[in-house]
């Protein structure tokens, strides 16, 4: 299991597009020093479906030598069932053991031939530790609660929670020692209460601090004070896609972060202005955030 509060973290570019490797562990290192209890490595917020294999082997290797290893889940953003078990063969082999990984995109198919997909990643690598990812709008596919109950039956050790970000599973399934993990900050509170484990979600990135005091005022019994502004401030960056929303908040700090693969991109300068205008409104901005 896997519980708190997790970012998706970014993945920051050099001008010719190439991972900065020293740059993306600086910003996960950033979110989980803001209050994050971790952050998932290259999900989709961060690219990975379009960083090569080479580059992700790369950063595994600098990453491995992290002071917050322990902190970190892999995803791994590949269609491939054979790329999938190599880059977790590679993950394993530097002793990360935690893996965020979605079906693959672009055929359609049901819960048999997803449980089939997960069956061969875990008879390939039977110490793993797997959660789903839920993104209908991303893979096409959307778990039904049947098929999660299947696979959790089938590999109670390995299948260890799910990332619901189609939100048709958070309110609906309960396991035993499995991770229910929302995709958003406005599912949190209510997610806690009725027995999530956390979230994790892209605009963690910005909201990590705020989303860890909802998290902790829960579990110590406090008054919650800062929800409505969590779930307002993540109501602002909805409005875009969410990676272009980001990384245009982050520019204000550094010129880097306005790097993105195509077809990503950043905001165009009316898009930014209302971006901020937004979170102005919140008392929110990257000064604050530095600040804070």
């Amino acid at each position: 299991m896997i519980k708190g509060i997790y970012a998706a973290s970014m993945s920051i570019l050099n001008k010719d597009l190439t991972l900065n490797i020293n740059k993306t562990i600086e910003h996960a290192e950033l979110v989980i020093d803001q209050g994050c209890h971790g952050a998932a490595i290259f999900g989709s917020t961060g690219q990975s479906q379009l960083i090569p294999i080479s580059e992700k082997i790369n950063f595994l290797n600098k990453l491995a030598t992290n002071k917050y290893k322990d902190k970190y889940v892999i995803g791994t953003g590949l269609n491939s069932l054979g790329d999938t078990i190599s880059l977790m063969k590679v993950a394993m082999s530097l002793d990360f053991e935690t893996f965020l990984i979605m079906p693959p995109a672009y055929y359609i198919y049901g819960d048999k031939e997803v449980i089939n997909f997960y069956s061969k990643l875990v008879e390939a690598l039977p110490k793993s530790k797997i959660i789903l990812y839920n993104f209908e709008k991303l893979c096409g596919y959307k778990f039904s609660v049947e098929c999660v109950k299947e696979l959790v039956k089938k590999f109670p050790n390995q299948i260890i929670g799910v990332k619901d970000s189609s939100y048709n599973l958070f309110e609906n399934l309960k396991l035993d020692n499995f991770s229910m993990m929302p995709g958003s900050e406005s599912k949190l509170l209510k997610g806690l209460e009725i027995g999530c484990s956390g979230i994790i979600t892209a605009t963690c990135n910005v909201t990590a601090s705020l989303a860890r005091k909802v998290y902790d005022d829960f579990h110590n019994g406090t008054p919650q004070t800062v929800n409505q502004k969590l779930c307002d401030i993540r109501s602002v960056f909805e409005k875009y896609n969410l990676i272009s929303g980001l990384h245009t908040f982050y520019k204000q700090k550094e010129n880097i972060y306005e790097n993105l693969l195509p077809p990503l991109r950043v905001l165009d300068d009316l898009s930014e202005k209302d971006l901020q205008d937004s979170l102005e409104k919140y008392s929110f901005s990257i000064k604050s955030l530095m600040a804070a």
